[in-house]
Formats: structure tokens, C-alpha cells, sequence
């Protein structure tokens, strides 16, 4: 009874999120034991983009496009945007269609995801790809799989005295924000995003070479999955001008920065008090 019961919530989620191609597309890779890949056409995206259905890619998708976590408010327009843990670029793609003119960044450490990453932003000139992970050292380090699922994946150093949190997939290189930074010819951020399942403790164990580049950091913080998160990120993240709480995401922002309030839906705002 509980097994179909189950059954019959997944295929509500696809048809509720996906519409009947995404039920189809799940009845299909259950039948065939076999990845599927979703084309979607969006009236509001200029090109299509793929999911692979049964993947974290229908979880990302709801995020992005029904529950509009990016739907913020802008007071001027971002120049250069960097999305750090990209997956499959469903945020670039919104941020390129959005701003047209800006450049963005995507990064993302995972082989597989990479790939679908590449295709979706294939159309997009405006989107610069780098294959790695967001550290706090230019170093090859471990991607691991923690049993999350292909938006879930966590990085740790080769040489790590904590215990592993999953199976290693593959080494990856590891890259500061001032490399990236360097490769890609720029000298600052308007906007930050970064969901890199737990990297923030080593991202903002010592920022100071780069984090007064930054306007504007969207953080999603993994306290949870990897103690110290949140110590290393507030203690690393002083002298914004504001901060505030929505959804899963830290909003932290510069007076002179593109965004105003927290987001069009009015999330908890707040403001530090040392």
C-alpha cells in the first residue's frame, strides 16, 4: 500500500510540475531503466533547455520557474553575475535572459552535470562556463557523492582528516574566487550566488583578497551537511550594508549594489547587529 501510494505522488510531482510530457518522460525511464532528457519551451526563455528526468533537475526546475526564487528586485542592471554549483544552468539562463547585456559565469565541479550545463547554455553568449569548484586554494580536490542526488554533490580535500562524505566521483580542480576572477578578466562582482553544498566554510574562511569586489552575495548555507558553515560565512562576510533571509538564501548587499529588499515576495529581512 505505502509503495503505491509513493508511486502515485511521483507521478502527481511530474504532472504537476512538468505538465503530461513530464509524466510521460518519467513513465518512459521507469520502463526503460534509462535517463530521459526532457526538452522544455518557455514562452519567458529564449531558447529551450533540457532536464533529465528522474534527476534533482525537476526539484531545481521548481525552484526556478514556479516558486521563482530568482524573481528579484533590481535597482539598476548587474553587470557581471557568477553562479557558483551552476548544475545544469537553469539560473544562468534565467539571469541571460533577464540581462541580455551582462556576463555570467557558471560554475560547476560535476562531469555529468556539466554536460547538460553546456547544452542548455549552448545559445547564450553572454554565459562563460568553468569545469571546477568554487575553494579557498587552486587545487586539485575530491568530488563526493553524499546520497543527495546530482544537485547535491560536496567537495573535500584530497588530504581531509574529516571522514569522507561519500563515495569519491572524481577529482576536480579547485579554484578561488580571485583566480576565477583573473581568468575571466574582471575586477568586480555585482552578484555572488553561490550553492555549492557546504564549500561556503572554506569559500569564507579568509575572503579578504576578494570580498569587497562583491556588490551583492546570495548564499544558500549547509550548516547541516557541513558544521562551521555558517560561523566561517558570517565571520568572513562583514561591512555589507544589509542582509536579509529568503527561502533557503543569505542576502547580503552593498548600498551602491544592484538589488533592493530581499525579492518581489517579501522574504524575513533583518540587519546585523555587530
Amino acid at each position: 500500500m505505502q509503495k503505491e501510494k509513493e508511486k502515485k505522488q511521483e507521478k502527481k510531482k511530474y504532472l504537476r510540475v512538468l505538465g503530461l510530457k513530464g509524466l510521460i518522460s518519467a513513465i518512459k525511464a521507469k520502463i526503460t531503466k534509462k535517463t530521459v532528457l526532457l526538452k522544455i519551451e518557455r514562452s519567458d526563455i529564449q531558447f529551450p533547455f533540457y532536464l533529465r528526468i528522474p534527476s534533482t533537475d525537476v526539484f531545481n526546475f521548481k525552484q526556478t520557474f514556479l516558486k521563482k526564487e530568482l524573481e528579484l528586485s533590481f535597482k539598476k542592471n548587474p553587470k557581471i553575475i557568477v553562479e557558483a554549483g551552476a548544475n545544469i544552468g537553469l539560473g544562468a539562463i534565467c539571469f541571460a535572459n533577464k540581462f541580455p547585456e551582462s556576463k555570467i559565469i557558471a560554475i560547476e565541479p560535476d562531469e555529468r552535470n556539466f554536460e547538460i550545463l553546456k547544452r542548455n547554455t549552448a545559445p547564450y553568449k553572454n554565459i562563460s562556463l568553468v569545469h571546477g569548484a568554487l575553494w579557498n586554494e587552486n587545487k586539485k580536490i575530491c568530488l563526493v557523492d553524499a546520497g543527495r542526488g546530482d544537485g547535491g554533490y560536496m567537495t573535500q580535500s584530497q588530504n581531509s582528516v574529516e571522514k569522507r562524505f561519500g563515495e569519491i566521483r572524481h577529482e576536480v580542480q579547485g579554484m578561488t574566487v580571485d583566480t576565477i576572477m583573473d581568468k575571466q578578466g574582471i575586477r568586480h562582482i555585482d552578484i555572488l550566488r553561490i550553492d555549492i553544498e557546504g564549500a561556503e566554510r572554506e569559500i569564507f574562511s579568509d575572503p579578504s583578497s576578494w570580498i569587497a569586489k562583491v556588490d551583492v552575495l546570495i548564499v544558500e548555507l549547509h550548516e547541516r551537511k557541513k558544521p562551521g558553515c555558517n560561523r566561517s560565512f558570517y565571520n568572513g562576510t562583514n561591512g555589507f550594508d544589509d542582509e536579509w533571509k529568503d527561502g533557503d538564501y543569505v542576502f547580503l548587499t552593498r548600498n551602491k549594489g544592484c538589488l533592493s529588499r530581499c525579492s518581489t515576495r517579501e522574504g524575513l529581512r533583518f540587519r546585523r547587529t555587530g
